[in-house]
């Protein structure tokens, strides 16, 4: 995970109120996401999740779109997306996020009881996001095969008392103005 590492290294902060925000390629788009640091994470996405069996990936709208778009590509599991535009088809399961900084409403189309999902996502910081749509996939009945974040802000989040596991690849923190890397390896 070199190139993930140094990227998260060199991010630049910025302040939201009292939250602290790296700016990534994978979390922002900004600056710039280069073939060889996406290539090398999915290929780590791979190799650290249960994919056997899965029936569909799921993400939340936006930033984990580029991420699981490889991952589909290269596994040829469908992806579902999750939309913060409500479309009222059938089946359509809405949920709440909240992050740190802001909260919305979204939307699950095409999942449905039994379905096995890997759920995909770029960071997670406060755990709002993850586990809204944790939530909403038990709701529907979906079996979560697996969950795996590429970035973890470290500290307590969401999902500490949720019996939910997030695996990640990497876990960070933001301290005096820079990203300091608590886990390189991440959680399994």
């Amino acid at each position: 995970m070199d190139r993930l590492r140094e990227s998260l290294l060199e991010a630049p902060i910025i302040e939201k109120g009292d939250y602290h925000y790296f700016v990534h390629p994978i979390s922002d788009g900004v600056p710039m996401l280069r073939p060889e640091l996406l290539r090398e994470i999915v290929i780590r996405i791979i190799r650290k999740a249960e994919i056997d069996d899965v029936d569909k990936i799921v993400t939340p709208a936006a930033m984990g779109i580029h991420i699981s778009t490889a991952v589909s590509l290269m596994t040829d599991i469908p992806l579902v997306v999750i939309r913060k535009r409500q479309y009222g088809l059938d089946g359509e399961e809405p949920l709440s996020q909240q992050t740190g900084y802001a909260e919305n409403e979204m939307y699950i189309n095409d999942v449905d009881a039994g379905d096995r999902v890997l759920v995909l996502d770029d960071v997670l910081s406060t755990g709002g996001t993850m586990r809204a749509v944790l939530d909403a996939l038990d709701t529907i009945g979906a079996d979560i095969v697996d969950t795996v974040a590429v970035i973890k802000k470290a500290g307590p989040n969401q999902l500490d008392d949720s019996g939910h596991h997030v695996k990640t690849l990497i876990n960070v923190r933001v301290e005096d103005g820079e990203v300091v890397i608590v886990d390189e390896h991440g959680d399994d």
